[in-house]
């Protein structure tokens, strides 16, 4: 491996991590807010298993990238883009549970494994994999 490719490696999983936060986020906030009708700061910290300061830093940033509305003491909201990126999440989670389905992991392990590989693979490893589920 030469280090051009090392180096770019790692900076697409620097990259990789830096976006399954948001993604991870607004998945959450979407779920919560389907569940009850609405979501804040504390019930997205309870569902992350996270700290509320944490959930106040992640939101500023999500505020900051046009992914979700947030009053100071009001429910957190997805704006258009954030309910994208949270569909565009799951569609790939579902893909990759499916495909390790597909070559015989159990359930509950597929979808373990797969919060972790959904935000590392590439969209022309998800078409491969969509096409190898379609023709099972």
């Amino acid at each position: 491996m030469t280090a051009t490719t090392a180096r770019e490696r790692f900076t697409k999983t620097r990259s990789d991590h830096a976006s399954e936060t948001f993604e991870d986020y607004t998945e959450a906030i979407d779920d919560l807010s389907k569940k009850q009708g609405s979501c804040r700061v504390r019930d997205l910290a309870l569902f992350m298993r996270v700290s509320h300061v944490t959930v106040v830093r992640i939101m500023r940033r999500l505020v900051n990238e046009g992914l979700a509305c947030k009053d100071r003491h009001g429910p957190i909201t997805l704006s258009p883009a954030g309910l994208r990126l949270a569909r565009a999440a799951r569609a790939r989670h579902a893909t990759v549970v499916s495909f390790l389905r597909a070559l015989g992991v159990s359930p509950l392990q597929a979808i373990r494994d797969a919060e972790g590989i959904e935000h590392h693979t590439s969209a022309a490893t998800l078409r491969a994999m969509r096409r190898f589920l379609a023709r099972r």
